[in-house]
């Protein structure tokens, strides 16, 4: 990845919340339970999933840095879903925990000196990987996401007059 790249990488993982709070704002509450399928998750899973994830992310960034080389666990999100009850779990919490956390890696992330973006983690799942690897993973995460909360939002949409 070039200077450049990472550079606007980096700035669009620092987006990334208000982009999610933004359009959050563009689905109704009564639908954010709403789950278009069995192997879906609602927006409000989606959201708890997110803040999950993204603590994962935070270890996984400073483990690159700290300790290069270093392995890093993997998680079945699905069975985090279920046996956290997603469903039951306070959206906004999971909002200001990602918010901070994001922010955290990005301050720290704008900073790095070149060399530190060849810096690897051990993925059980994955393999080796990069610290840039780890960027593109979670610039992108959020964006995914919000795509799949879009679909939801279709799907809804597409019921019966409620």
């Amino acid at each position: 990845m070039t200077r450049e790249e990472r550079a606007r990488k980096i700035e669009s993982y620092g987006r990334a919340y208000d982009l999610l709070v933004a359009t959050l704002q563009d689905f109704p509450a009564e639908m954010w339970q709403f789950v278009p399928t069995p192997d879906r998750w609602s927006i409000h899973q989606l959201v708890v999933h997110i803040a999950d994830s993204e603590a994962n992310s935070y270890i996984r960034c400073r483990r690159a840095i700290a300790e290069p080389g270093s392995a890093v666990m993997a998680y079945d999100e699905n069975q985090w879903g279920k046996a956290l009850n997603y469903h039951q779990q306070s959206t906004d919490d999971a909002l200001e925990l990602f918010k901070w956390l994001r922010l955290l890696s990005y301050k720290l992330i704008k900073t790095l000196p070149e060399p530190a973006w060849s810096q690897t983690i051990q993925h059980p799942e994955n393999g080796t990987m990069t610290l840039d690897d780890w960027l593109e993973v979670y610039a992108a995460h959020v964006p995914e996401h919000i795509e799949q909360m879009r679909q939801n939002y279709a799907d809804w949409r597409k019921l019966p007059a409620r």
